[in-house]
């Protein structure tokens, strides 16, 4: 094997990498977000966790984060705004890609 195929395959490795865990930073900050959300609308233990799970599930249905964003706001009505929501999960990202780093080191 050159050297040129060893970084090629280094390349790539550290590409399945970073693609997989920007799966979990997003999975994790929707799951946050539909803690978040739980707690506006006033769900608390197991009701609050099967919502995060729903918001994640929510998250497959199209490309993008749109899908997340419809239904949370969807579900909090006047509580909450689209714009206030995208904000949130700004927020959220960065501490799930922290959250998610310190579970890799």
């Amino acid at each position: 094997m050159t050297t040129f195929d060893e970084r090629e395959r280094a390349y790539e490795a550290k590409f399945a990498h970073d693609a997989e865990l920007d799966f979990k930073a997003v999975a994790r900050r929707n799951r946050l977000l539909g803690l978040w959300a739980a707690a506006i609308l006033g769900k608390t233990g197991a009701e609050a966790e099967a919502y995060a799970k729903d918001v994640v599930r929510a998250d497959f249905e199209e490309a993008g984060h749109e899908d997340v964003v419809r239904k949370v706001a969807h579900d909090l009505g006047d509580r909450s705004s689209p714009e206030a929501i995208r904000a949130k999960m700004a927020e959220l990202l960065a501490e799930a890609r922290s959250q998610v780093m310190t579970e890799v080191v």
